[in-house]
Parts: C-alpha cells; sequence; structure tokens
C-alpha cells in the first residue's frame, strides 16, 4: 500500500530540497534525536505524505548528516509509528490502518479526558490559568483561519488545542505521549486532504470546551470534550476507511 500512495520522484526531491532550510538546527550538537525531531515535524506537515519512501542519500545529503545518524532517526520515528521499513524496499512514510486509527481515539479519549478531570471544580491556580489562556488562543487561532479559509492552517490550530487540552495534566510524559499520538493523526488528515471538512465543524465546540474551563467547570468541560472525541471518532472512521477501501 505504501508505495500506492507515495508522490512521484520528482515531488519528492521538491520535498527533501525543503530540509536544506532545517539544517542550521541541528548546529554543533547534531544527534539522531534532532534529526528526527525535524522529520517528525515535516511529516506532520504534509511535506513527505503517508506512503512516501524517504531516501537516504537525498534526506542526509540535505541536511548534513552521516547515513548512520539517519538510520538511527529513522529507527526513533520507526518506534513512534511514523514511519515502516519494507525489506529490500526502504523506509516509508507510514500508512495509518482504520484499525490503528480507532486505537488512536481509544487512547485520546483516555488522556485527554483524564487531564481534564485531573482539575477538579475552579478557581485554578495560576498555572492552570496559563495552560487554558494557551488553550484560548489556539481556539481564537483556528477561527482567524476559518475566516481566512486558510484550511492547514486551522488543522494546525486544531492540534494544538488538544495538545493545550493534555497540557492541563502538567505531566511532560502525557505530552510527549500525546505528540506521537496527534503526529499519526496527522497521517490520517494528509490521506483526506480535506482540514475544512474535518476540523471546521468543530470550532464551536472548542469554544465551548475552553469557556467550561474559563469557567472552573472541569466536569461540563470533561462530557463536552468526551461527546466531542466519539463524534470525531465516528466521522473519520468512517471517512477514512471509505478512502482506504477506494485506494
Amino acid at each position: 500500500m505504501a508505495g500506492g500512495v507515495a508522490k512521484s520522484d520528482q515531488g519528492r526531491l521538491t520535498e527533501v530540497a525543503g530540509l536544506e532550510r532545517d539544517r542550521p538546527l541541528l548546529g554543533r550538537s547534531s544527534t539522531a534525536e534532532r534529526v528526527a525531531d525535524i522529520l517528525r515535524d515535516r511529516i506532520a506537515e504534509g511535506y513527505f505524505p503517508p506512503g512516501a519512501r524517504l531516501s537516504e542519500e537525498s534526506i542526509g545529503g540535505a541536511l548534513g548528516v552521516s547515513r548512520n545518524t539517519l538510520r538511527e532517526a529513522f529507527r526513533l520515528l520507526t518506534h513512534e509509528r511514523l514511519l515502516v521499513h519494507e525489506l529490500n524496499r526502504g523506509v516509508f512514510v507510514r500508512v495509518v490502518t482504520v484499525e490503528d486509527l480507532e486505537d488512536i481515539y481509544r487512547v485520546r479519549i483516555l488522556v485527554e479526558c483524564a487531564a481534564v478531570r485531573g482539575l477538579g471544580q475552579g478557581p485554578y491556580d495560576a498555572g492552570v490559568a496559563e495552560a487554558v489562556a494557551a488553550i484560548e488562543a489556539a481556539v481564537q487561532a483556528g477561527e482567524t483561519a476559518s475566516a481566512d479559509r486558510e484550511w492547514q492552517a486551522l488543522s494546525t490550530a486544531n492540534i494544538r488545542f488538544h495538545q493545550g487540552i493534555v497540557a492541563l495534566a502538567g505531566s511532560p510524559r502525557m505530552d510527549e505521549l500525546m505528540r506521537g499520538v496527534l503526529a499519526e493523526l496527522r497521517l490520517v488528515f494528509h490521506v483526506m486532504a480535506d482540514p475544512r471538512r474535518f476540523h471546521a465543524p468543530y470550532l464551536t465546540r472548542n469554544r465551548q470546551i475552553v469557556e467550561a474551563l474559563q469557567a472552573g467547570d472541569a466536569a461540563e468541560a470533561e462530557r463536552l470534550l468526551r461527546s466531542y472525541l466519539e463524534d470525531s471518532r465516528s466521522q473519520l472512521s468512517g471517512a477514512y476507511a471509505q478512502r482506504i477501501a477506494e485506494g
């Protein structure tokens, strides 16, 4: 399936060329982890779409890193389920299955709802208030993107909204877990290629959730969030299954 979704070789060369701009990010302390960070961001942004084959020679040359460093970065991203190694074929951006998508939402419901539930009843301390302010900023960014018809920016704002929800827990481990889960989810959205359809309808619900948090009503915020995620799972899973079946 990976090869069937991949872009043309010419398109991939264009994507790799953009990596040269990321080379200064590596600095003197170039590590496989930092290379993995760059590639993870590029995959999440859609520069390397699901099914795309990643060329060691092209990417290593663009970033100015050794083959061993790049292979270690690939290994890290394979462990995160963003890449897959196919014997005698190479490394590809993973194509998420429908079963994977269902599991992603199970994790999201568990983690995001727990982060909100853990707040208890308000008023909240300064740290939580700051986290809620970041969620409010993500909601505003989404509303602005929608008004400007910037659908990719809307998708990014929605991801930041959910990252902000998890940040309410104040747990670096939960933040790291959700970063991987949401990166996997973006692979699904890249296949669907319709951010407006899958994000715009939820803007009003994002606003309702943040208003409940601002009012110190964690119970209502959790109720709204759980309903939101269940509806999103149902809508996206059905559409994604159809898209995968169509190839």
